[in-house]
C-alpha cells in the first residue's frame, strides 16, 4: 500500500487537531465546572490543562494552515515557530503539575469526588490515547516537531486523567488525599524531556 502524499497527511493532522480542539473544549468546561463546584483543586486544575491543551492544537491548526496554503518550504518558519511554542506550553505544563503538587500536599487537599469529574476523566484516557498515537504516527511522517510536542501534551492529559481517576476513587474509598499528588509528578520528567526537545530544535521525528 502506497504512503500517503504530504497533502493528504496535513489534511488528516487537520482533522486530529479539529477533534482535539471540540474535546477539549467539553473536558474544560465540565472538569473546571465541576471541580469548582466540589471544591477539588485538582479536577479544577485537570480543566486548566485542558485550555493548555487547546492552545497548542489552535498553534498546529495555524501551522497546518500555512503549509497547506503555501507549501512546505513556507511552513519552515511556522514550524519553528510552532515548535517553540509547543516546547514552551510543555515547560508551562510541567510547572503546573508540580505547583499543583506541591500546594495539594503543602495543604493537605486533595482530589473531592465528582461524578461528572470522574466520567470526564475516565472519557479523557481513550480518547487522548488515540488522538496522540494518531498524531505522533503523522507527526514523525510529517517530521514535525511541533506535531510531536502537540502529541505529548495529549499524552499527558492522557496521563493526568489517569492521576484524577485515581485520586478521586482513592479518596472517596479510602480518604487517601495525597495520591493525586503524588502520581502526577512521576510524568513530570517526560514533559520537560519532550518541551527541552521542542525548544531547542533536537531531532525527534525520524523517517524510515
Amino acid at each position: 500500500m502506497p504512503a500517503p502524499d504530504r497533502a493528504s497527511l496535513i489534511r488528516q493532522a487537520f482533522r486530529l487537531e479539529w477533534l482535539t480542539v471540540t474535546w477539549m473544549v467539553v473536558e474544560g468546561v465540565v472538569a473546571i465546572t465541576a471541580g469548582v463546584a466540589a471544591g477539588s483543586l485538582t479536577l479544577t486544575a485537570f480543566g486548566l490543562d485542558s485550555v493548555i491543551e487547546l492552545a497548542s492544537a489552535c498553534v498546529l491548526i495555524w501551522r497546518l494552515n500555512v503549509e497547506l496554503r503555501h507549501g512546505q518550504a513556507f511552513s519552515e518558519r511556522s514550524e519553528h515557530l510552532a515548535s517553540k511554542i509547543g516546547g514552551g506550553l510543555l515547560f508551562g505544563l510541567a510547572a503546573y503539575i508540580v505547583a499543583g503538587a506541591i500546594w495539594s500536599l503543602w495543604t493537605r487537599h486533595g482530589e473531592a469526588f465528582s461524578l461528572p469529574g470522574l466520567i470526564v476523566a475516565l472519557l479523557a484516557i481513550p480518547i487522548m490515547t488515540l488522538l496522540s498515537r494518531r498524531k505522533l504516527k503523522i507527526a514523525t511522517q510529517l517530521g514535525s516537531r511541533a506535531m510531536r510536542a502537540d502529541a505529548v501534551e495529549s499524552i499527558t492529559c492522557g496521563w493526568l486523567s489517569l492521576v484524577v481517576v485515581i485520586g478521586l476513587v482513592a479518596d472517596l474509598l479510602l480518604g487517601a488525599w495525597w495520591v493525586d499528588a503524588a502520581t502526577s509528578l512521576a510524568i513530570v520528567w517526560f514533559v520537560v524531556k519532550e518541551g527541552r526537545e521542542a525548544l531547542t530544535g533536537e531531532e525527534c521525528c525520524k523517517h524510515d
